[in-house]
C-alpha cells in the first residue's frame, strides 16, 4: 500500500473540503433560488391590494416615465422580452418577462428587493402592493 505523504493528504483533503463547500453553497442557492413562482407573486400582490391586476395598467405604468428621467422601459426594454441594459451603468440586465427568462420572479427576496429599488428609481416611492400586481401581470402575460 501505498503511503500518503503530508504533502498529497493535505492537497487531497483540501480538494475534498473544496467539493463540500462548494456543494453546500449550491444547495444553499437551491433552497433559495425557487421558492416562488411569476403566478405566486402576481397572487400574492393581487391579494394585497385586495382588487384584481390589470395587465393594460401594468403595461402603461412600465412603459411612462413617472416623474423622472426613467421608466421601467428604460432599462428593460420595451416589450421587456430581451436583455435589457441599465440606463445609466450599461450593464446587462436578464428579459424581465417570465416566459423569457426561467428565473424571473422566482425568488421572493430578488422580487421584494428589485421592486424596492426599481420602483425607488422610476417613481422616487416604493410601489403600491396593486402597481406591483398590474405590472406582473402585464409581464406574466408576454409570450413568445
Amino acid at each position: 500500500m501505498k503511503r500518503l505523504t503530508p504533502n498529497t493528504f493535505a492537497t487531497r483533503r483540501f480538494w475534498a473540503l473544496a467539493g463540500l463547500c462548494a456543494l453546500q453553497a449550491m444547495a444553499t442557492q437551491s433552497a433559495h433560488a425557487a421558492d416562488t413562482s411569476p403566478a405566486q407573486q402576481l397572487t400574492h400582490w393581487t391579494a394585497q391590494a385586495g382588487a384584481p391586476a390589470k395587465a393594460d395598467r401594468g403595461q402603461a405604468l412600465f412603459n411612462q416615465r413617472q416623474g423622472g428621467e426613467w421608466s421601467c422601459a428604460s432599462c428593460h426594454g420595451t416589450p421587456p422580452t430581451a436583455q435589457g441594459k441599465h440606463a445609466s451603468t450599461g450593464k446587462a440586465i436578464a428579459p424581465l418577462a417570465p416566459a423569457f427568462n426561467a428565473k424571473a420572479f422566482t425568488d421572493t427576496a430578488k422580487v421584494d428587493k428589485w421592486f424596492k429599488r426599481n420602483c425607488k428609481d422610476v417613481f422616487s416611492r416604493e410601489c403600491s402592493a396593486q402597481e406591483k400586481a398590474d405590472v406582473l401581470a402585464y409581464l406574466i402575460q408576454l409570450k413568445p
